[in-house]
């Protein structure tokens, strides 16, 4: 069996921290998609990326792996044909994998649940060990509203397993309603005890950790518990200043234009974005939107403006 450079495999030094672990493995696999890639061998590659994050995105997993490649590099058989020693993992504590996706023999010899049970059984005196299933993890998507006020969205999800009668490999599909929690954030994580993968003899299932994303919106961009919501003005609004009536995603709001506001301005209303301790801010982002010539009247109005006021928006560029 061949052992896997995982570091190599990522482009990263075995010194890497976990965001230039992270960094490098989505560069990769934006390159390798194989929804998206050119390359010939972009299924294969996106297998061994994906495998190799596995490892090194996780902290014990890792360790274990990093300790096995230093106890290798020492050995006399470092540059066979690698075999892992009985007890390679003693001392560490890593959830076994779910092997009955793409894997390599290496990763499902080493990290598997199938190598997990029998080094467990092995240290239970042959008796059946009972194993907590594996973590899960997904992405959910939600409305900017949904951070603000909370909700309850319904998700379907899809798992493999193995059956245990057939010896096949199935996919279920499972309904959940996940409570959205008031002043969640993007990235923020959600765990669901218990609907993770199933335990190994009689063990208890594992988490399922549901990472928040929001549903793109070209009226809002978030940053943190901060908003800026774009919002369109009138020339006569920028240029005379008043009050207006502004939608927000926590209801309808009056803001007021200060006089010979400039497009791109962008007013703060402190307390106003996602909820949270503090609260975030929610910016005003003036967009002015010229109304359109598209009748005498309006054509008149602009001949007059064009004849009155002496503008030229062009002055300050020079020759």
């Amino acid at each position: 069996m061949e052992f896997k450079d995982y570091y190599q495999t990522l482009g990263v030094a075995k010194t890497a921290t976990p965001e230039e672990i992270k960094k490098s493995y989505r560069k990769l696999a934006r390159k390798f998609h194989p929804d998206v890639s050119k390359e010939s061998d972009a299924k294969a590659r996106m297998t061994e990326l994906n495998e190799a994050n596995e490892v090194l995105s996780d902290p014990e997993r890792r360790a274990a792996y990093d300790a096995l490649a230093a106890r290798r590099a020492s050995g006399r058989h470092a540059g066979r044909d690698f075999e892992p020693p009985p007890d390679w993992d003693a001392g560490f504590d890593f959830a076994a994998a779910d092997d009955s996706g793409e894997h390599s023999d290496f990763f499902s010899q080493l990290f598997g649940r199938a190598a997990h049970a029998s080094r467990a059984r092995r240290a239970h005196g042959g008796a059946e060990p009972r194993l907590r299933g594996e973590d899960r993890h997904a992405a959910i998507e939600i409305d900017l509203r949904d951070a603000y006020e909370g909700a309850t969205r319904g998700i379907t999800l899809r798992a493999a397993r193995l059956d245990a009668a057939t010896g096949a490999v199935v996919a279920d599909d499972k309904t959940l309603q996940v409570q959205i929690p008031k002043g969640v954030k993007a990235g923020q994580q959600i765990r669901l005890a218990g609907q993770g993968g199933e335990g190994y003899g009689g063990g208890p299932a594992g988490d399922l950790y549901l990472e928040i994303d929001f549903a793109p919106d070209p009226r809002y961009r978030v940053d943190g518990r901060d908003v800026t919501e774009t919002v369109p003005v009138t020339p006569w609004e920028a240029a005379l200043g008043g009050p207006i009536e502004v939608p927000t995603p926590s209801g309808r709001v009056q803001v007021n234009v200060p006089p010979d506001s400039k497009a791109g301005r962008r007013l703060r209303l402190k307390g106003r974005g996602i909820p949270g301790h503090p609260p975030g801010d929610l910016y005003v982002q003036l967009e002015i939107v010229l109304p359109p010539a598209d009748s005498a009247k309006a054509r008149e109005l602009y001949a007059t403006m064009a004849r009155e006021l002496a503008f030229d928006p062009r002055h300050a560029m020079g020759d």
